[in-house]
């Protein structure tokens, strides 16, 4: 064991010393970047095929560079390497093997109906499964008496349909004198016994399983070589309730609810537009997740729909349960603490962000539609900006400006004022926090550690109990043990009214992804308030402005428009205009209508500033 020990000790130092000694050139990454003039680029499979290729060759020629210590050190082990990646060889064609297999069984649909119902009870392991209702009846059609069954899943569809648009058709309007003829059975069933207006007819058992399985009902008949498919869903679901999370004064008060459809359909409600197309996607080897992907045809950036539809495709995943985890999916970068892609609950926002020439995604089963490409500046926005008067807006714009700088450097901008600036203090002020701070055994920074992480279990525990209590335990909580702290003189008053600021602060923040980041970002300006003072701040506010400015959201700078600056236009991004003011699109989206109205929207307005004005180009 000991002899082991040592050659894996000196097999690892012999590695280590050959990644020093070798060099490797980085790999290139290429990322997606919404620009004009850009060529369209190749065939995914192509590049894939090709990069493979270069992993290939790549690896061959490291392999060659191998010294000759690292060979001898693992010259004992490299038999039973070998084996067990032969092992693991073999084990991974059979399983190839073995899902090719069950792919091919799921083929063409049997003109035996006894062939076909052995089948779909094998699959749906019937009679173990439940809810899987398999209904067997007879079709007499002229004077044929033909063998038929159906199969639904129940609680996913509507029994009322099925019963009266489905089998009662089959089972009783068969015996009247309709005129067809008989020995086109698809077609006569189709144009005569079936009124059902989503219909449709599969020659794969996969496709009907797949239909079976969205809510539809299946129906094989003896003698074909299809099975009939109608769209029967009627599942039990939430309805069209306020957002619970995007609360507004002044405004619509619809928010998405968990079905997809009804989700698609309040957006048409408020874009009656032909040119809103709503893409099907379909996420999730085992879920099967309905996704659909919405955007205006003639506004909105055929490279950027292409990107939103090649990630979403590119997906390999066995279940997506909701938009968050495909948020974390398709975003460009997983580490970055800001957000990268908005999500929302209000079908006005979105309807207005696709206007200006977004993609949004709508998944079944979560009521948030996530919308991209996104920027800092529209972060800022809520719901209500569009909906009152632009002073208003802007006032309220100011206020969350202020808001989030409090939530981020209040806590590390005092801690490094008590320890590195107090000559900044005015003297009553500094006597009063010394004072208060006499009798406190702690440090500042332990001081606020403990306030802070309090304040962060509160709010959890508040979100955490259920109905009506929660949030009155997050304030009476806060009260309660701020009071009891500064009673034991484990903190200091001052810092329980900075905390309180900095809480109240996050709240002031429409986005609760940013608030989130802003919340942990916290931590980190405080342990460099304590560390360096001002200097540390500076530098942290530095490069967190570095890693924003590098940022993109589906090719678009995260900054945009200030950095960089795209256009004149930038202070629009930063301050809400006047409604008849907003003649253009965002400029970093590239959309294909860049007028979004003339310049001259209130023609009842007979002034100088605009009769004449044609549209600037």
């Amino acid at each position: 064991m000991k002899t082991n020990t040592g050659v894996k000790q000196l097999r690892k130092f012999a590695e280590t010393i050959k990644s020093l000694l070798i060099f490797q050139e980085p790999k290139e990454v290429e990322k997606f970047v919404l620009e004009e003039t850009e060529k369209d680029e190749a065939d995914n499979d192509a590049e894939e095929e090709n990069s493979g290729k270069e992993d290939y060759t790549a690896s061959n020629s490291e392999g060659k560079k191998e010294n000759w210590i690292t060979n001898i050190m693992t010259a004992p082990f490299v038999m039973e390497k070998e084996k067990k990646t032969a092992d693991k060889g073999n084990k991974g064609e059979k399983d190839k093997k073995k899902n090719k297999d069950s792919k091919n069984q799921r083929g063409n649909i049997s003109k035996k109906i006894s062939e076909n119902l052995d089948y779909i009870k094998k699959v749906y392991s019937i009679p173990t499964n439940g809810d899987i209702v398999l209904r067997e009846f007879d079709i007499t059609v002229k004077d044929r008496t033909i063998s038929a069954f159906a199969i639904f899943i129940d609680g996913m569809t509507d029994r009322m349909v099925i019963n009266h648009a489905i089998l009662q058709p089959l089972m009783m309007l068969s015996n009247l004198d309709i005129k067809g003829n008989p020995n086109e059975l698809v077609e006569y069933i189709k144009k005569h016994l079936l009124p059902q207006s989503q219909l449709n007819i599969s020659d794969t058992y996969e496709k009907v399983i797949s239909e079976v399985n969205f809510g539809g009902c299946a129906v094989f008949i003896d003698g074909l070589g299809v099975a009939f498919t109608a769209d029967v869903k009627g599942w039990e679901h939430r309805s069209v309730e306020r957002p619970n999370t995007e609360l507004v004064i002044r405004g619509p008060q619809e928010g998405f609810t968990e079905v997809l459809r009804v989700n698609t359909a309040l957006v048409r409600k408020i874009l009656k537009d032909e040119d809103l197309i709503v893409e099907n996607v379909e996420i999730g080897r085992r879920s099967k997740t309905p996704c659909s992907m919405l955007y205006i045809k003639d506004i909105a950036n055929e490279k950027l729909v292409n990107e939103v539809r090649r990630r979403l495709k590119s997906i390999k995943i066995d279940y997506l349960q909701d938009s968050g985890e495909l948020e974390q999916l398709i975003e460009d970068s997983t580490i970055l603490h800001t957000p990268q892609i908005i999500d929302t609950e209000r079908p006005d926002r979105v309807a207005s962000m696709l206007a200006e020439g977004k993609v949004a995604v709508i998944v079944s089963g979560s009521p948030f539609a996530l919308v991209m490409p996104t920027t800092a500046t529209e972060l800022f926005r809520s719901a209500e900006d569009s909906y009152v008067r632009f002073p208003y807006a802007n006032f309220l714009k100011i206020i969350r400006i202020i808001g989030l700088f409090l939530t981020l450097l209040l806590p590390g901008f005092y801690i490094a004022t008590i320890n590195y600036h107090v000559e900044m203090l005015p003297t009553d002020l500094l006597l009063a926090i010394e004072a208060s701070r006499e009798r406190v055994p702690f440090p500042s920074i332990v001081e606020m550690l403990i306030l802070e992480v309090s304040f962060e279990l509160i709010r959890e525990a508040g979100v955490r109990i259920p109905g009506p209590i929660g949030p009155t335990l997050g304030i009476i909580g806060a009260l309660i043990l701020g009071q009891a702290a500064v009673a034991a003189n484990i903190v200091s008053p001052i810092l329980i009214i900075i905390v309180a600021v900095t809480g109240i602060g996050s709240f002031s923040v429409p986005s609760f992804s940013l608030a989130f980041s802003l919340r942990i970002l916290r931590f980190g300006y405080i342990l460099l308030g304590t560390i360096a003072g001002f200097l540390g701040l500076t530098t942290g506010l530095f490069v967190h402005l570095i890693t924003l400015v590098n940022a993109k959201s589906f090719g678009v700078p995260f900054m945009a428009p200030m950095g960089p600056k795209t256009s004149d236009r930038y202070t629009h991004e930063l301050t809400r205009a006047p409604v008849w003011k907003q003649e253009r699109r965002p400029d970093f989206l590239n959309p294909k209508d860049i007028r979004k109205q003339p310049p001259i929207s209130r023609e009842w307005v007979k002034g100088e500033q605009g009769g004449d004005e044609e549209d600037e180009e």
